[in-house]
């Protein structure tokens, strides 16, 4: 994920093999900044798990069958409904260990070129 000018996101879809890259819109939560935070609420920027997770199924169905044999995420709170988009959409999510930025390189090269 991307934060960029106004808190405003995107994040980002990188094939390892083809380098096809694609940027996903990711929408604040419903009722961003209008409720009050509390501690382990949702998240402060409005780009909550559920939200993510949607955007990222949206865009991940539409690609053909053979970009979509799995996925490797951080471990970032954002992207805590792994359980979910599996079920969603049947793609197989994996981990990178934490603090190991270089098991998931091309995503993270290619977020340091946007």
């Amino acid at each position: 994920m991307i934060i960029g000018l106004e808190r405003s996101a995107i994040g980002t879809l990188v094939d390892r093999t083809t380098r096809f890259t694609m940027l996903v819109h990711l929408p604040r939560e419903e009722g961003y900044r209008h409720k009050q935070t509390v501690k382990n609420g949702p998240a402060l920027a409005g780009y909550g798990a559920i939200t993510v997770k949607n955007a990222l199924a949206a865009t991940m169905t539409t690609l053909p069958e053979q970009m979509r044999r799995s996925l490797t995420w951080d471990r970032g709170k954002e992207l805590s409904a792994h359980a979910a988009f599996k079920v969603e959409t049947g793609i197989p999510v994996f981990f990178a260990d934490p603090h190991s930025p270089w098991q998931r390189g091309t995503n993270e090269n290619t977020n340091g070129l946007l």
